[in-house]
């Protein structure tokens, strides 16, 4: 027998090893490579979905501080035309304040002098009468001074 033997005892070992490694081991160990074929697919198709939603966020956040920046912008201007509307307001109200303030002094003015010319006019017509009675040497009675005293007035300050 020798080397043929050994070498066709071999040979059907090695065929018998090849047929139980292709029936019971390959297949779990193809089934383990596909797997992780198809998670190492997966995993790139995620990162890469990943990366452009990534990119969507970026772009949407830069959209929404863009228009943040807008209306910031806006309130901002609109804080300033408020800001001047009021300021307009305080000063027309002022404005109204103080000619309501003139006008009352103006009627306070005009009441003193008219109180003052009253005073003088009765002053001046005492006077008169006073200076009437010196020349007369005599004393008026009441109602007739008051008669003489109102015509005096009424001639002295005719307006």
């Amino acid at each position: 027998m020798g080397v043929n033997a050994t070498l066709f005892g071999q040979m059907i070992t090695f065929g018998l090893l090849v047929i139980f490694t292709m029936k019971y081991v390959w297949p779990p160990i193809m089934q383990a490579m596909t797997e992780r074929q198809q998670k190492i697919a997966d995993g790139l198709a995620a990162a890469e979905r990943g990366a452009h939603e990534l990119e969507l966020a970026q772009h949407k956040a830069t959209d929404i501080l863009r228009a943040a920046k807008l209306e910031a912008k806006k309130i901002v201007e609109q804080a300033d035309k408020r800001c001047a509307q009021l300021v307009d307001e305080g000063k027309a109200q002022a404005r109204v304040e103080a000619d309501k303030i003139i006008q009352l002094a103006h009627s306070d003015i005009e009441k003193e002098r008219q109180q003052v010319r009253e005073e003088l006019k009765n002053e001046v017509a005492t006077i008169a009468l006073a200076g009437a009675e010196k020349l007369l040497g005599k004393q008026l009675d009441s109602a007739a001074n008051n008669a003489m005293l109102n015509d005096l007035i009424a001639e002295a300050f005719h307006d």
